[in-house]
């Protein structure tokens, strides 16, 4: 089977075509792939939010778009193919998480740092949670009986608090909340029972209740154009590209915290994350471009740091905000030049 289109087209009920479903069963991959394709992109957010990494999503969603592939003689249609694709990409992730564990963030592994700290070292024994580009996202509800908006259930903080949770209670989550499937429909998919799917799912909530703060919701309207939250990320890059401590303070919260993955520190406080920003990104790394984007539902700015070696720019943290009103909440920065790639964006600029 050839490597499914990540294109997407619309469907009403994710019902398969009757003639696309013959030739697919024939053989046709072509077929095949018009079959899926509708729906790529929710199985994909889906396994992002079962896994944390868009990396992983990908690896997860073609293992079960090929088991799909191979299985589809067993597919008899009495429901739709879209309760199937979630059902195999739902194992599929439960297999996943099965061997890798779960994904962290800074926060996750002890106390913020009071002091600021030049050259600290990556870890690299930690599996990090990754960012989730706005631009893979289908639009609106998966369906009439979630509880969710898509967007909504990609932000960082419900995504992390996703990661505490066992494979088990992580999937009845997502296919009751955010996907509106029913108990029934779910213990179908798990090969449990209903009465098991509503205990994990009660256990669930109640987890990630405890994880959310009240506070890490986006504060800010997120229409599209929003003039304030532009304003805030616009400032916000070209306070870091001056070196501007000043101006970047002044769009803080009294509790900003900033986090760098895959660095195990972080800081909590303006103060704290003021010192660091004098000490480390603003004056010690050198010069910077930005081009802006949005992850995970949340506005986000794409860092390029300049290299005496190669006369370029180069991708250095694709950076999320969390904003309370006109202020910034949370920053976490993610380190790694493999991130920009999910983003559409350039490795480098000139």
């Amino acid at each position: 089977m050839s490597e499914i289109s990540s294109e997407v087209a619309e469907t009403t009920d994710g019902r398969a075509d009757d003639s696309d479903l013959d030739r697919a069963r024939g053989g046709d991959d072509a077929a095949f792939t018009r079959l899926v394709r509708p729906l790529r992109r929710e199985l994909h957010a889906h396994c992002y939010r079962m896994l944390g990494s868009v990396h992983d999503a990908d690896d997860a969603l073609q293992e079960a778009l090929l088991r799909a592939w191979r299985g589809l003689a067993r597919f008899e249609g009495r429901a739709s193919l879209r309760s199937w694709l979630y059902t195999l990409a739902t194992r599929t992730c439960l297999d996943a998480v099965a061997t890798r564990g779960r994904r962290a963030l800074p926060v996750d592994l002890g106390p913020s740092s009071s002091h600021a700290v030049v050259g600290e070292a990556p870890m690299t024994d930690v599996a990090w949670l990754g960012p989730y580009p706005d631009t893979a996202l289908p639009a609106g509800q998966a369906g009439p009986d979630a509880r969710y908006e898509q967007r909504e259930a990609v932000e960082l903080a419900f995504v992390a608090a996703l990661q505490h949770l066992p494979g088990n209670q992580r999937a009845a989550l997502l296919l009751f909340d955010v996907l509106g499937f029913s108990a029934a429909e779910i213990a179908a998919m798990m090969e449990t029972s209903p009465a098991s799917v509503n205990s994990a799912l009660q256990r669930a909530r109640t987890t990630v209740a405890q994880k959310i703060p009240s506070s890490s919701r986006q504060q800010v309207p997120r229409k599209a154009g929003d003039v304030r939250r532009r304003e805030v990320v616009a400032r916000f890059a070209a306070a870091f590209e001056r070196g501007d401590v000043d101006a970047l303070v002044a769009l803080l919260a009294e509790d900003v915290t900033w986090s760098m993955p895959p660095l195990a520190r972080w800081y909590r406080g303006v103060e704290a994350v003021a010192g660091f920003a004098a000490t480390v990104p603003l004056t010690a790394c050198g010069s910077w471009r930005h081009l802006p984007t949005g992850a995970n539902g949340a506005p986000a700015v794409a860092f390029y740091l300049w290299d005496e070696e190669t006369c370029a720019y180069n991708g250095w943290s694709i950076t999320v905000l969390t904003l309370r009103g006109d202020r910034i909440a949370e920053i976490i920065s993610f380190l790694a030049p493999d991130h920009f790639e999910p983003f559409g964006l350039p490795a480098s600029l000139p």
